[in-house]
């Protein structure tokens, strides 16, 4: 019988934080009084994540252990999730404990009295945030406002949905989707739930400056179009540049001024060079997710998952514990 929730949790490692997370969900989730899954999903950890994982299993019946091969990427770790998940409703949750596993009951409550298909969980205090990333994030939410992604503000990955939503994203023929606005693009009825977003509970983030403007630009190009006319605006405004360049030209000759030239022609190709570049560049964003989508590789690998395991009524060995070598194949 499928469970009627299903958490799905990214990991890679957390062996700090993983016994800080257990301690607060476990409790939250026993008193749903609803059957319930943990689908943690470990993406290549080269710490003591797994054989962590397997030592709270072992206590912890609702647990389930899916391992992929090799580091995935956070975006592809949720979607091995979902795809393993059997419950009625799905949350996903990082943890770090930044986003608070108590919010999970009443994403359930509001999910089931308003009949939504998506609970987003809503970021209503940052302050626990530097202040570059608030700017940085306030910014990207509304540039992507600006281009008509739908969505709740400062809503991240922590959500729950209906088995009919998680249904309708693993059918999305993106491979590098960013699900924190491919779910909201479905249209599907939704509610928020705020909550204060707290300091990291243990060990340090896994999304540096370097992930965070891949995983921005992957929601931008897979977002929109948009992006593209930029190449057009920035076309034009070299037109209009080059026009007033050649407009104080022919002043400059009519009026018998002694011109030089060459600082007019080095804005000119200056300018013309730069919205070249852009826009080749745009260009190259867009080319390079179709010819992704082309090859149509699996975003991840699946090496093990414990209910598997206990179905077959095998143990995982000291060997399939031992964490792997990590290769980055879509980092999101």
């Amino acid at each position: 019988m499928n469970p009627h929730l299903s958490v799905v949790v990214p990991m890679f490692n957390e062996e700090s934080v993983l016994p800080l997370f257990v301690e607060r969900l476990r409790p939250v989730l026993d008193d749903l009084r609803a059957s319930y899954e943990v689908v943690c999903v470990d993406d290549g950890s080269r710490d003591a994540t797994p054989a962590l994982l397997e030592r709270y299993r072992r206590a912890w019946p609702q647990l389930r252990v899916v391992r992929l091969r090799a580091n995935s990427g956070h975006q592809a770790a949720i979607s091995a999730g979902l795809a393993r998940a059997r419950g009625d409703w799905a949350v996903t949750i990082d943890a770090d404990l930044q986003d608070p596993p108590e919010v999970i009951s009443e994403m359930l409550r509001v999910g089931t009295e308003r009949g939504v298909d998506v609970v987003y969980g809503v970021r209503t205090d940052r302050s626990s945030d530097t202040f570059f990333k608030r700017v940085t994030a306030e910014g990207f939410y509304a540039v992507m406002a600006r281009l008509g992604a739908r969505g709740a503000m400062n809503a991240g990955d922590f959500r729950m949905m209906s088995r009919a939503t998680v249904d309708a994203v693993l059918a999305l023929p993106e491979t590098n989707r960013v699900l924190r606005l491919a779910v909201p693009t479905l249209g599907f009825p939704s509610a928020e739930v705020g909550y204060r977003r707290e300091e990291r509970a243990a060990g340090r983030s896994k999304y540096p400056l370097s992930k965070m403007l891949r995983l921005s630009l992957d929601a931008v190009t897979g977002a929109s179009s948009a992006p593209l006319r930029l190449a057009t605006w920035c076309g034009l405004l070299g037109l209009l540049v080059a026009f007033g360049v050649g407009a104080f030209a022919l002043w400059a000759k009519v009026m018998a001024h002694s011109v030089t030239g060459w600082a007019s022609t080095i804005v000119v190709i200056s300018g013309f060079g730069a919205a070249q570049l852009l826009g080749l560049g745009l260009l190259g964003e867009y080319v390079g997710r179709m010819f992704a989508a082309v090859q149509a590789r699996p975003t991840h690998y699946v090496a093990y998952d414990s209910l598997e395991e206990s179905a077959l009524g095998r143990q995982p060995s000291i060997e399939h514990l031992a964490p792997e070598p990590a290769v980055i194949a879509h980092a999101s």
